[in-house]
């Protein structure tokens, strides 16, 4: 708001430099009309404005003076020396408060209706008022023509082309040490000029954001719906002129919004929704792009009413529209004339909107993609360029392929060598461990199809570069790093942006082209889903929810399609059958110098190699032999529980068909004790995940109703928790404590082994006996 008020302040004062002589021009020709609507606009402006920034004097003054020039131009006032004075006292007026708000001064309103007054057709002649003693504050500011900013950018840019150019061929010469100093001193000041240009051009995009509340409040209104908006991301900054031209396209996708995806409040509470709908709008930067969300929890869009809305206007071929994928059918919504509605009301369904939407947005080198879930909602993201930015970037090297990557978006950059970096095929997919933290890997070679360099190890996967996006983080396997440069990057052509793998080109100092690559883009073409809500829900308000659990499904020894849990697998290998032997009554492999329990369900026969998932809980490791790994899957919420003993804790239905789930807790433990009846418990976790990936399935499936947070309508009947954590005062009717260790610390220690499940069950019972 305060940015938005200077603004305000500066262009008023501007214009009232020149506002006065204007005025007594006017007075002079009374028929000259272009003088009389510049009078006007004035006015009207700043009366808008003031309704805006919440300035109820200014907006009084100029609404008076706005009805009068009014009059004026429909004929019903002939502007006479009482009139021109009249409007010019208001003007004044206009001038001293607006100072008097710069320097916040105090400035009474005692002659503030005799101004107004003077303004009526049948006033009495006034004297002038004596003009208030308003200290003017000295400006700081100075406003420029967009060309002049274009000009500096231009110049700006070529400064740090030809400081690269400079500091690269020192390099390649001995140079005396003054010389090197010049340079540093050079670089240190372009870059504060980099900087101080840049942000020239550059504004919050809270001056898009700041008019969408009483939009989306007016048209919920209008339509008899409640909707709650929620913004996030106003502080990004985007070029001045950007904002302007995407101002239309974001007015078109919020009313869209509002009318055809939030439903009416009967509509909702049928289909089992809150009342009041929910949109988000939130902005981003990746690279040099800015990325807009706008994400509602409406009815979506119906393809199929698209689909048959395009046939009925045959707008295509019955063979082309089944020959279109979903994606094709859900950008029908982009076609001219194509509607989703079938009926015509005062906001949308005329069939214009989306199509120009995306044109304009097009048209400035964007894009818009969609996401439709029927009946959950629809979320459009934005990707507007920056036009014109300078950053500081990483140039990497695949194959004889150059790309630079944003610094800001590069965590680290290493290896792979030994155990604390290495690469592992999990299903279809290869996962990165990097120092115990496990990431989803992307072959930048492979994903862009270019060939390997043999030179560095082939496979792109010897150099790893950790990126991390706003959704999450993952591994991109490259060939090498060249370089560190600051570049100048501008949007590149609309068919190399709409990949989505790219955020701009740029022009080294070798004068060889190069693209920037888009993190973010990377990971939605490889297809990584990252775990993140649209947004946040009331507090209170919502029921707890189980975060989707990342599973690995399999084939068992027995022919049987299983799943567990991903977090519990530490990597997926082929080891030799040879490594296995049964030894003091249990089956166990020898690998690395070490004996791993092994496993099995079945025998595993002739063959000469078997996978092995190597299980972890950060202490203690297990192996379970299979029969093939076949891909990653999210375990559903609802769970059927297992009957009887067994490592199984259940059957999840996953792709149409019942798959057992394996009960983690019940391998490590090695046995599995009698289900007591269900009762609350409250698993107080520590931020490691073991009780949610080794406990939570054990208790689900012994009859236990777990949650992870302490619940709204009273005490658990237990809560476990480990080692001596605290406990909120009537969180729970019992505590159960959990060591690590397998001896207690001393004899008067209440506390159980975490991996003792017959006592564990037992205290457990013990504790929800009786009630």
């Amino acid at each position: 708001m305060d940015d938005l008020l200077q603004e305000f302040i500066a262009e008023t004062r501007e214009t009232l430099e020149s506002l006065s002589g204007e005025i007594v021009a006017w007075e002079a020709d009374p028929a000259d009309r272009a003088r009389l609507d510049a009078i006007f606009r004035f006015v009207h402006t700043v009366k808008g404005s003031c309704g805006f920034l919440d300035l109820p004097r200014l907006a009084r003054l100029s609404h008076a003076a706005e009805d009068v020039l009014a009059a004026v131009r429909d004929g019903k006032r002939v502007p006479d020396t009482a009139l021109v004075n009249a409007v010019l006292g208001i003007v004044d007026r206009i001038g001293e408060l607006v100072e008097a708000i710069d320097s916040g001064a105090a400035l009474d309103d005692s002659s503030e209706d005799l101004l107004i007054a003077a303004l009526d057709e049948d006033a009495q002649p006034v004297a002038p008022a004596q003009a208030a003693n308003v200290h003017r504050a000295n400006s700081r500011s100075v406003r420029l023509n967009v060309d002049l900013l274009d000009r500096m950018m231009s110049g700006m840019s070529e400064m740090v082309l030809a400081r690269n150019e400079l500091a690269r061929r020192l390099r390649d010469e001995t140079v005396d040490p003054l010389v090197e100093a010049a340079l540093e001193r050079l670089s240190l000041t372009v870059a504060e000029m980099r900087d101080t240009v840049t942000r020239t051009r550059m504004q919050k995009i809270d001056a898009l954001f700041s008019a969408l509340p009483r939009m989306v409040r007016d048209t919920a209104g209008e339509l008899g719906k409640q909707v709650v908006l929620g913004i996030d991301g106003a502080d990004v900054e985007l070029d001045r002129e950007m904002i302007e031209l995407m101002r239309d396209p974001l007015v078109h996708i919020i009313r869209n919004a509002v009318d055809h995806g939030i439903e009416s409040p009967a509509d909702r509470k049928a289909a089992g929704k809150r009342e009041a709908g929910r949109l988000a709008v939130l902005a981003r930067q990746s690279g040099n792009q800015i990325l807009i969300e706008i994400a509602d929890d409406g009815r979506g869009i119906d393809v199929d009413r698209l689909v048959e809305k395009a046939k009925a206007q045959k707008l295509f071929t019955p063979a082309q529209l089944a020959a279109m994928d979903a994606a094709a059918k859900l950008d029908l919504i982009f076609h001219p004339g194509l509607s989703s509605r079938d009926t015509v009301t005062a906001i949308s369904g005329r069939g214009v909107g989306m199509d120009v939407v995306r044109s304009n947005i097009e048209h400035i080198g964007g894009r818009v993609h969609l996401a439709s879930q029927p009946g959950k909602g629809l979320t459009i993201v934005i990707y507007v360029p920056l036009t014109l930015s300078i950053m500081s970037t990483i140039v990497v090297g695949v194959g004889d392929q150059r790309f630079a990557i944003a610094r800001q978006s590069v965590d680290e950059i290493l290896r792979v060598r030994g155990e604390a970096v290495r690469i592992d095929t999990v299903g279809d997919a290869e996962v990165a461990t990097v120092r115990g933290r496990r990431l989803p890997l992307v072959s930048l070679a492979r994903l862009l199809g270019i060939v390997e360099s043999e030179s560095e190890g082939g496979g792109g996967g010897q150099t790893l570069a950790i990126v991390s996006t706003r959704d999450g983080d993952y591994a991109l396997a490259i060939d090498r790093v060249i370089d560190t440069e600051e570049l100048v990057v501008k949007p590149a052509a609309p068919v190399v942006m709409a990949t989505g793998v790219y955020a701009g080109q740029t022009l080294p100092d070798s004068g060889l082209p190069m693209l920037l690559l888009d993190g973010s883009g990377i990971a939605a073409m490889a297809g990584l889903r990252f775990q993140r809500a649209l947004a946040a829900e009331d507090e209170g308000a919502a029921e707890e929810r189980v975060a989707a659990v990342p599973a690995l499904l399999f084939e068992d020894l027995d022919g049987q399609r299983r799943v567990m849990p991903l977090a519990a697998i530490d990597r997926v290998e082929p080891v030799s059958t040879d490594a296995i032997r049964m030894t003091a009554g249990q089956l166990r492999l020898a690998i690395g110098g070490a004996l791993v329990p092994l496993h099995t369900v079945a025998p595993i026969g002739e063959r000469l190699e078997v996978p092995v998932l190597r299980l972890t809980d950060g202490v203690s490791d297990i192996a379970y032999a299979i029969h093939e790994p076949i891909e990653i899957v999210h375990l559903p919420t609802e769970i059927a529980p297992a009957r009887g003993s067994g490592p199984i804790a259940g059957v999840a239905m996953i792709g149409g068909e019942q798959v057992e789930l394996l009960d983690v807790h019940a391998l490590f433990a090695g046995e599995i004790a009698p289900r007591p009846p269900e009762r609350l418990c409250w698993l107080q976790t520590d931020g490691s995940g073991w009780m949610e990936t080794f406990l939570r399935p054990m208790l689900d499936a012994s009859g236990y109703r777990c949650v992870t947070q302490a619940p709204r309508d009273g005490p658990a009947d237990v809560v476990l928790v480990m080692d001596d954590a605290p406990v909120a005062p009537q969180a729970a009717r019992n505590v159960v404590r959990l060591r690590r260790e397998v001896a207690a610390p001393s004899a008067q220690a209440t506390s159980i082994y975490r991996y003792d499940r017959a006592a564990l069950l037992d205290a457990l019972a013990h504790a929800v006996g009786g009630r």
